[in-house]
């Protein structure tokens, strides 16, 4: 099932889980005008399906203890695949970085990493990021200030 092909309905079990994934089945069913047991046969296939990918719950960075963001750019040595597999295999467990995406253009991958302050950061460049395999250039970008974040698809 895709995006295209489901009704009114299942878009609107989608914006409100998106909203908040903690709604009862019940009150879900009610904010989309459904029977519970309607409303709960949408979400196994909506589940099924593969459109709802998984349910998170999300923190709050700076009560972690982690209010900083860094966009890193990271260009490789080569663009083989094995080099791609051997970069992407090493960060996967690097709970620092939030995000990673190869990409188009004068680097290779982008990522978000977190870090709690200057030292911090510092450590994540020097004992993490220069070690990974592959890399010749690391260049940071820092965020002063988030002005939206969200985890909603437009539906």
């Amino acid at each position: 099932m895709r995006l295209e092909e489901i009704d009114t309905k299942d878009r609107a079990i989608l914006r409100c889980l998106q909203g908040d994934g903690r709604l009862s089945n019940v009150e879900l069913a009610e904010k989309v005008n459904l029977s519970p047991s309607a409303c709960l046969r949408r979400i196994r296939l909506l589940e099924h399906s593969g459109l709802i990918d998984r349910y998170a719950l999300l923190l709050d960075q700076k009560a972690c203890g982690m209010p900083g963001n860094a966009f890193v750019a990271i260009t490789l040595n080569q663009q083989g695949r094995s080099s791609l597999d051997a970069f992407e295999a090493a960060i996967v467990d690097i709970p620092e970085i939030m995000e990673c995406h190869l990409i188009a253009g004068g680097s290779d991958y982008m990522m978000r990493v977190v870090y709690s302050d200057a030292a911090d950061l510092e450590r994540i460049h020097t004992e993490i990021l220069t070690l990974l395999p592959g890399v010749t250039r690391i260049q940071s970008t820092l965020a002063l200030r988030t002005v939206k974040k969200t985890t909603a698809l437009p539906l």
